[in-house]
């Protein structure tokens, strides 16, 4: 395989950054993975980090070098996430089990497959256009659905913020399953936060695409875009997006290139905790309680990786 990647996620104006984003892959397979802890529910950090890492070491584990079927992997990978964090919250007694959004995707023999959960997205871009997007899990996007407001009203209608459907929730979440998707040289994969796609049109991300096909230099743009126009209002944003290379496409310095390695090896960057300045803000974790949370998510996540 070759590809480009860009990660970055952002605090924005808030006081911690609940979102977490982590990129995985071996000679054969690729998964990106974008969770946004719900600020609403205690700890939802812990939730995005519970996701995030649950979902990067059941790659590990079973990507040696290629998944059987990315599909099912996906679907076992974030319902055990979300069992992991109800057990999480179960282990610490919390009267408010965290909660997280998610959204992940595996590229396997030039094909793209992926889920999600609640509204952060996926868009996979072709020649200065959205070719599929992912639909959001929230009570704007019924009215979307039901003709009652237009998609451009999304980002700014005031129930933006209302998701049915995550992990950690009461319930097992429904994940949606997207069908196989070829990709062309130069088509590019963005999963991100609704702080990224709500101050960005998909118009505005696909012109600046088109002008500046380098993600290393495109993507920053865009997160300095939707950071400048959210302002004091904004959100953490985080973004990790994959421009696919075919075999007999221009290899940039910054691409990547699978072919020297070997059948075990995996190569990952996970953003984990970032740990606040004291004192803690009201209902965040502090620095020793962090620590103490990440040995206890791995516990969480050893019980459901059986």
């Amino acid at each position: 395989m070759r590809f480009s990647i860009y990660q970055e996620s952002r605090q924005g104006p808030r006081k911690m950054n609940q979102d977490r984003i982590a990129h995985v892959y071996t000679r054969d397979a690729l998964a990106l993975i974008v969770a946004d802890g719900m600020g609403g529910h205690l700890h939802g950090e812990v939730a995005a980090q519970i996701a995030t890492q649950f979902i990067v070491e059941a790659f590990q584990r079973e990507a040696q070098p290629r998944l059987d079927d990315p599909f099912r992997f996906l679907l076992g990978a974030i319902t055990n996430a979300h069992h992991s964090i109800i057990d999480y919250a179960n282990q610490r007694n919390l009267l408010e089990t965290p909660r997280t959004t998610c959204v992940a995707c595996v590229v396997q023999d030039g094909i793209a497959h992926w889920a999600h959960v609640g509204d952060s997205r996926l868009y996979h871009i072709r020649e200065g256009r959205v070719e599929n997007q992912t639909k959001d899990h929230s009570r704007v996007q019924i009215l979307v659905d039901a003709g009652r407001i237009r998609e451009e009203a999304v980002a700014v209608h005031p129930d933006r913020n209302k998701i049915f459907n995550c992990l950690g929730q009461m319930s097992v979440p429904k994940v949606d399953l997207s069908r196989r998707v070829g990709l062309n040289h130069g088509d590019t994969l963005i999963l991100c936060t609704d702080g990224f796609w709500g101050a960005l049109s998909s118009k505005l991300i696909c012109e600046e695409l088109l002008r500046t096909p380098d993600l290393a230099t495109a993507m920053p743009k865009l997160m300095d875009m939707a950071e400048g126009r959210a302002g004091r209002d904004g959100d953490n944003l985080s973004v990790v997006a994959m421009g696919w290379i075919d075999q007999l496409g221009e290899v940039s310095p910054t691409s990547i290139s699978t072919v020297a390695m070997s059948d075990r090896e995996y190569k990952s960057t996970v953003q984990h905790f970032q740990k606040t300045a004291p004192p803690a803000a009201p209902g965040y974790l502090t620095d020793d309680e962090i620590e103490r949370a990440i040995e206890e998510i791995r516990l969480a996540i050893k019980k459901n990786s059986k």
